[in-house]
């Protein structure tokens, strides 16, 4: 099993990847591989479609995906937001039903606004949401900040236990012969007329 990490961050060894890092240590020790991938930099620099073609054929060989992004004016970052909106778009039918988990780190505040903008990603496409003990944030100024915030640190570690048996149980479920359920076609409905 695999799960890849989105580090939405233009400082690719930041608060982000920090928190991810956590993250993927507690899922390593689970028996869980992990990638971390760099959006950052990438995202807004002509790389964009490379970026998301790339992202897309990960995601053919994992299992479950974290997005990963610092906290800017309560939002994500620019340049995740700009990758998720083409990701989601071409890469929706290689991460449905895949379980998911958005991770946000801050100086001060705008974690749980920044939450809800990833979250919508995860649920647009049917992944099963992760969760943590508390919200799944961390504070910090830069990565040595974090590793001094202990309750984050603990939500981190929780996050890869938690997802690491959700991923067992679906492998066991799928052992039991439970199906996964049928992507339905989407209805559209416009509301002018």
């Amino acid at each position: 099993m695999k799960v890849i990490l989105f580090n939405g961050s233009r400082n690719e060894k930041g608060s982000t990847y920090t928190a991810l890092n956590i993250v993927s240590e507690e899922l390593k020790a689970n028996g869980i591989d992990t990638e971390i991938f760099w959006v950052g930099g990438r995202a807004l620099s002509g790389e964009i479609d490379a970026l998301v073609d790339e992202a897309v054929e990960k995601m053919k060989g994992a299992d479950a995906l974290v997005l990963g992004s610092p906290v800017y004016y309560a939002s994500p970052s620019g340049e995740l937001i700009a990758f998720l909106d083409r990701f989601y778009w071409k890469g929706e039918g290689v991460v449905r039903f895949k379980p998911a988990a958005a991770v946000t780190a801050a100086r001060r505040a705008g974690t749980t606004a920044c939450l809800d903008v990833l979250n919508k990603y995860i649920t647009y496409a049917q992944q099963p949401v992760v969760t943590s003990r508390y919200w799944n944030m961390v504070h910090g100024s830069n990565g040595n900040d974090v590793l001094k915030d202990e309750e984050g640190i603990q939500i981190m570690k929780s996050l890869g236990r938690n997802m690491a048996w959700i991923l067992k149980s679906i492998e066991a479920g799928k052992a039991a012969g439970v199906a996964q359920p049928e992507a339905e076609k989407k209805i559209f409905t416009n509301f002018i007329r």
